[in-house]
């Protein structure tokens, strides 16, 4: 198995500890992160850690192993079983930190492909009061998380790449082969931030877009913002926004595979009308991708995303949504999420705002939140408050 260099996962620990923590300032002292990495990961162990350590911060370590068949698991648990929800323990574990750090290494892609998707969605929506107490203690300013990437033999055989190819898509995404990564990402922080103050000044009432299998219209509308350049996620080049998603209304289909609950799908389609999902195919593994859809909610759309391919430096497809969703490339990307909506796309008090009141805004809520990607060409024209339409993406670009 292939290691990077200990001075490159020195590097890759300082951005995840020292910039994506605190929406782009790092850990302060005294604050406490919670660290989860698995054992293909091991080498990331010691590095978050001590970088951790070294900003004056506090560490809970989590490690888990691998190889741990799932598959047993799921057949000797009764539903009961893979519902129980342990409320103590994640309720403290929650109360209990400032931030979290989640590195993702798959030392096998498929451990799930034999388990049924109902039993999969069912432990899923086990999981959705510490979801909530994340959200509401981000939602308060008193928490943020990041996402890194570690790359696998099993990861690198899934795009016919070899582990140094694999790693060195990670070290140019991160901005690991600068002298100072950190300095680097900031510069990129500034340039979303501009073009995220641009969207956000025209007050798009909704988006148009077309390409090669896309012909979709989404409602914004008030009370949104759009969002990027935060931390969360790295590397991170997209900027976003949670819709409305009573006005989706077209069809989107994608022309890259999506990964989740250890199985692929692809080919993968969607019809929305007034807001819903009326039909969902796909090439492979349609009967997972229904599942999704048909969780409660799962039929909306959460998220609306675009990727300026200047920005990004991920130029092939890494089978992993944390790069996928990012990738550059000639065309950037489009990409939406069926599900959850992300509620700082509010730009007022989130606190102070009930749940009658988000429903009420079309902000949706689910246990699910699946980004689909395509890389197609595609043009995005938005219809501004006064009915005048402006392209603001077009051949890959921003044109802001």
């Amino acid at each position: 198995m292939y290691t990077p260099p200990a001075e490159i996962l020195e590097k890759y620990a300082n951005v995840l500890i020292n910039f994506a923590l605190n929406s782009g300032e790092g850990i302060k002292p005294g604050e406490t992160a919670y660290i989860r990495v698995p054992e293909c990961a091991k080498a990331m162990y010691v590095p978050l850690r001590n970088a951790v350590v070294k900003a004056g911060g506090y560490t809970i370590m989590q490690f888990t192993p691998d190889g741990v068949d799932p598959e047993s698991l799921f057949e000797l648990s009764s539903d009961e079983q893979l519902t129980h929800f342990h409320q103590p323990y994640y309720k403290g574990l929650i109360d209990s930190i400032d931030h979290a750090v989640t590195v993702i290494a798959e030392a096998d892609k498929y451990e799930y492909a034999n388990i049924s998707p109902e039993k999969i969605m069912l432990r899923s929506k086990s999981m959705q009061p510490f979801m909530k107490y994340r959200e509401e203690k981000e939602s308060a300013g008193k928490f943020t998380w990041t996402l890194g990437l570690f790359g696998t033999p099993a990861m690198a055989a899934e795009v016919d790449m070899t582990e140094e190819e694999y790693w060195q898509e990670i070290i140019n995404a991160c901005f690991l082969d600068e002298a100072d990564p950190v300095a680097k990402w900031k510069d990129v922080q500034r340039e979303l931030e501009r073009v995220r103050a641009e969207l956000n000044a025209l007050k798009i009432d909704h988006v148009h877009v077309v390409g090669d299998g896309i012909d979709l219209t989404v409602g914004i509308g008030e009370n949104r913002q759009w969002l990027g350049g935060s931390g969360r996620n790295i590397p991170s080049f997209e900027l976003f926004v949670s819709p409305d998603w009573r006005r989706t209304e077209g069809v989107i289909s994608f022309n890259q595979p999506l990964y989740q609950y250890g199985n692929r799908m692809s080919g993968i389609t969607l019809t929305f009308k007034n807001g819903e999902i009326v039909e969902a195919t796909a090439l492979e593994n349609e009967g997972m991708l229904k599942e999704l859809v048909g969780q409660v909610n799962a039929n909306k759309i959460g998220e609306f995303s675009l990727t300026d391919g200047r920005m990004s430096r991920i130029t092939r497809v890494m089978a992993e949504t944390l790069y996928d969703e990012n990738i550059g490339g000639p065309f950037g990307n489009t990409h939406i999420a069926v599900g959850n909506a992300y509620k700082d796309s509010f730009p007022g008090d989130i606190a102070a705002v009930t749940d009658q009141q988000w429903n009420d805004m079309g902000y949706n809520e689910s246990i699910v939140h699946t980004d689909i990607i395509s890389t197609a060409d595609r043009t995005v024209t938005a219809t501004l408050p006064d009915g005048t339409e402006k392209i603001i993406y077009q051949s890959g670009k921003f044109t802001l």
